[in-house]
């Protein structure tokens, strides 16, 4: 299981779900009506790290922190 976390403006409880890679994530997140409009500009870091990459393979335990755009002062 990798626990997925939702920061700034989406405010979405924390979910944890079976996810071999990024991409799974991904994909498991577009059925959610509700994130799909943030999809597109996320942010993703696993474990505090920034990753780009949909095929990173994640291992249990793995933290998930999508990251919406933010702006500021």
């Amino acid at each position: 299981m990798v626990k997925i976390e939702f920061l700034g403006p989406i405010a979405k409880a924390s979910i944890s779900i079976e996810a071999n890679s990024l991409r799974d994530v991904a994909l498991y997140l577009q059925e959610d009506s509700g994130l799909s409009a943030w999809l597109d500009k996320l942010a993703i870091a696993v474990n505090d790290t920034m990753v780009c990459d949909l095929d990173h393979v994640l291992k249990d335990g793995d933290k998930i922190s999508l990251l919406p755009p933010v702006c500021g002062g």
